[in-house]
């Protein structure tokens, strides 16, 4: 992860904007979509040379794709519900979800 990113694969966040809770799937620490991509989805022009982050949407079954100032640290501590979490993630403790790849690295 880049010293700029604020957030970690696994962290509870929430939209700025939207107000959509969620749970942080990749971080990328700058834009890595297309140029059309942006410009019509990314309405409020942020950064692209500062971290973004694919998001699991909670309650829907979906992902995002989100810049960094547009989102907040989640603590209310309440997991998410989403079609693909047991697909990424293997467990909840501590307020976070723990990815399974590095469940699997632990335990060789």
């Amino acid at each position: 992860m880049s010293q700029d990113n604020l957030f970690y694969i696994g962290q509870l966040i929430e939209h700025k904007l939207f107000g959509y809770r969620g749970v942080i799937l990749e971080a990328d620490s700058s834009f890595s979509m297309t140029d059309e991509w942006y410009q019509s989805m990314a309405k409020s022009s942020p950064p692209k040379n500062k971290p973004w982050y694919k998001i699991l949407v909670h309650n829907a079954n979906y992902t995002t794709y989100v810049a960094q100032q547009n989102l907040l640290a989640d603590n209310s501590s309440e997991q998410i519900n989403h079609p693909e979490l047991g697909k990424h993630f293997g467990y909840f403790i501590e307020g976070a979800y723990r990815e399974k790849s590095k469940l699997n690295q632990n335990h060789r």
